[in-house]
Order: structure tokens, then sequence, then C-alpha cells
């Protein structure tokens, strides 16, 4: 099997990683299980480029090695052209690796994606474009929106800087109306919300806010109540303790198209959708796209039919 990888340098533990030393160790984990493995390192702003090159070049898969949004990128490119994608997590919060069950130590999954054994997940899109995690507004983007604007070089400063954005939004969590009509029954509702979660399937009960399964075919959809400083303490609690949905603030549900309208839309107002912050539309359509992602995942977890 020809296989190409693409290496974000600037990515989290790349950072400081021998990164020839490492694309030595993936083509001979790969030739062990009798495939060809191309090995690209390329910067931050680079990603994009190589991995449609990548995927163009007559390669049977895609390996992308990186944070959360290199990631995020890769898998919108592996569903476009129908590559099974493999993942090396190489950043700070390594959300959709924990979802896929793959081992959390760059040097250990080489030897798990080897294997290959090719999975159908889920994967999401608002207004077209695709995401695996979630799409976010209100506290989240805020909280994303402040760290941006600190200084910081390593995985640790990445870490600190969001410690400390999340506690100036606790003492300042916003507030702004939401319609939303969930898969398109002709019913519309309006309420106002401290912030919205859609995310690729439900999340599981876990303090890191990643699903447990990426196989459901639904949208997890979290509305959270206007909050004051102290509800917005009350929900980091739950959330770190991974009960986040026992809040008394937050309404859960499920759906299959989620469709958003900001009737009060500010210019300047801003959403996240998978880490990266963006300007918000006034108008949002989420789908989820059932089983059309193919991904590498250890040999344990492959669905078999009965």
């Amino acid at each position: 099997m020809k296989i190409t990888a693409v290496l974000n340098r600037d990515g989290g533990t790349f950072r400081t990683t021998d990164m020839q030393a490492y694309c030595a160790s993936a083509v001979k984990a790969f030739a062990a299980k009798g495939h060809d493995l191309d090995c690209a390192v390329v910067g931050g702003d680079e990603v994009v480029s190589a991995l449609e090159q990548a995927s163009t070049s007559g390669a049977d898969a895609l390996v992308a090695g990186g944070g959360d949004g290199t990631i995020s990128a890769a898998a919108g490119i592996a569903w476009r052209t129908g590559l099974p994608l493999g993942v090396v997590p190489a950043g700070t919060m390594n959300l959709f690796a924990r979802s896929l069950k793959l081992p959390l130590d760059i040097w250990k999954v080489l030897d798990t994606l080897a294997d290959v054994q090719v999975q159908s997940v889920d994967i999401a899109t608002a207004n077209g474009r695709p995401y695996v995690h979630q799409f976010s507004a209100g506290l989240h983007a805020r909280m994303v929106r402040m760290r941006n604007s600190m200084n910081f070089a390593s995985k640790l400063g990445k870490m600190r800087a969001s410690t400390n954005a999340a506690f100036g939004v606790m003492l300042d969590p916003p507030r702004f109306e939401v319609i939303f009509d969930i898969d398109g029954d002709g019913r519309s509702d309006e309420r106002p919300v401290s912030a919205i979660s859609v995310s690729n399937n439900p999340l599981g009960n876990n303090a890191l806010f990643f699903a447990d399964d990426l196989t459901t075919g639904k949208l997890g959809v979290y509305l959270a109540d206007p909050l004051e400083p102290t509800g917005v303490f009350s929900l980091a609690f739950d959330i770190m303790r991974g009960r986040f949905t026992d809040n008394q603030a937050v309404t859960a549900t499920t759906a299959n198209v989620l469709r958003l309208h900001f009737p009060k839309h500010r210019q300047g107002a801003a959403c996240v959708l998978d880490g990266e912050l963006l300007r918000m539309p006034r108008d949002v359509e989420i789908k989820i796209h059932a089983g059309e992602l193919k991904v590498l995942v250890p040999a344990q977890t492959v669905s078999i039919p009965a």
C-alpha cells in the first residue's frame, strides 16, 4: 500500500522532536507491514497545500501529524477524496485521536497506523466546511479569542494561556440570541444563550469534550442558558468532572441537521470550528455525514458486521 504522511513541524510535540529521526522510524514501521511510506515535514502554513498535493499523487491513504487544526484540515481533504486517513496526535488536546482510541504517544502510534485497519466514521459540516470535533459560539469562542491575543510559544504556554482566558471569560460571560431549527421539522425555537456547541457525534462523559463513538450518525447539540459569573464557574466545575450535561443551565439533544440563525448578529462576532477562530455567519447550517470518512484505527476497534 502506498501511503503519504504530511507532518506539521510547528505542531505541539513535533516542535521538540527530531523530525528526521521520526520520519525514519515511520518509514521503518510501515515497511515492516509491507507498505511504502513517503514522509513530508512541512511548516504550518504549508500543511493544507501539501495534503492536497498528496491526495492527488496516487497515494492509497494519507497520514497527517499535528494538532487538532492540522487533523481537521486533513480530514476534510480525506473526506472529499475518499482516502483513508491516519492520525499522528502531536497537538495539545488531540481530541479526534482520543475519539479514535489511538495511542497518544507519537512513536507508539506508528505501529498502530501501520497495521492499516480501516473504519468508516462520521464527519460534520458547517455551511459546507467539514469538521471532526465541534462548532461552538459564545463562551468557547470568546475564550479562544482571548487566548489567541496572548503570547505563547510552547504546548505548556498554550495551556497556561487557555487557563487565563477561561478565567477572563468567567468574569464576563457573553449573552446572545439564537433561533434554531432541528432536522427541518418546520418548528423553530428562539432563546437567549451564553454558549452553543454542536459536536460531531454526542460528547462523552469526559472533561476534554470529545466523543466516545464516532459512528452514531448524530450531531450532539448543546446550549447553555445565559450565565452570570457564578453560573460559568458551576459549568466549568461540571465540565472538569465530566458531567457537564448534568448542569441545570445546559440543554442537550441530537440532530441530523441543525440550522442556526442569529437575529442580532454583530459585525465581528466569532465562532470556533475545530479550534480555529472564524467570523460568525448570520446563518449556519450544520449537517452530519454518517460513515463518510475513512480512518485508520486500532485493530480491536474495527466494527465487524454480524
